[in-house]
């Protein structure tokens, strides 16, 4: 009798497991910019985007959100429908490609001819804030290894206010248009910092660091 008790009892946990994680409970979410956007010129010619640094929030499968007492949030109903930092690099390389007609592909680079630039963005801020908007900041650097070649370090700063009522659904809409303003600002190599031009290569070994 006691084994049979053990096992009724057993069964009802295992269902009510089950209740528990009804994956139609689960939203799960794409970060998806939109195609249409105003059209740059082609600044960037052939370009490898590194594999978008993301801060440690930004990462989770779990969709994050800021509550009025500053704190960052998340609930396992809500889910990102891909890896984000995966998700954030093509969705970034397709809109930049999109709207300058510049080919960028994200890492690893599959073409046999390489490519003229490198491209590098480090998130500082991805997060939907408790006043409505979504900030996204940070930098990107753009690497031209060519003589003469132009780098550029500059930084990127980018609000979106949410206006839906379903919190997930905003985030993902507003990082997603998020997503496609950074890439108009990175097509046309814009945003505060600098340009240094790449130093012409030398095969003199007692020629002068002009640093020094």
């Amino acid at each position: 009798m006691m084994i049979k008790s053990i096992s009724a009892a057993t069964l009802l946990a295992a269902m009510a497991l089950a209740g528990c994680s009804n994956p139609e409970k689960t939203g799960r979410y794409l970060i998806d910019p939109p195609v249409s956007g105003p059209q740059v010129p082609n600044r960037l010619g052939t370009a490898e985007l590194k594999d978008v640094s993301l801060p440690e929030y930004a990462s989770d499968q779990e969709v994050m959100w800021q509550t009025a007492d500053g704190a960052v949030r998340s609930t396992p109903d809500n889910l990102w429908a891909d890896n984000p930092q995966r998700a954030f690099t093509l969705a970034l390389a397709r809109a930049i490609s999109d709207q300058s007609g510049a080919t960028v592909i994200g890492e690893p680079w599959p073409l046999a001819e390489p490519p003229q630039r490198v491209l590098e963005v480090r998130v500082e801020k991805a997060l939907a804030q408790a006043n409505d908007t979504y900030r996204l900041s940070g930098r990107y650097f753009v690497s031209d290894s060519g003589s003469g070649g132009a780098n550029h370090a500059r930084s990127f700063d980018i609000s979106v206010p949410m206006t839906s009522s379903d919190q997930p659904a905003a985030i993902a809409a507003a990082l997603s248009q998020a997503i496609s303003q950074l890439a108009v600002q990175i097509a046309t190599l814009s945003g505060p910092g600098r340009t240094i031009a790449t130093r012409a290569a030398t095969n003199d070994p007692f020629a002068l660091d002009p640093l020094f």
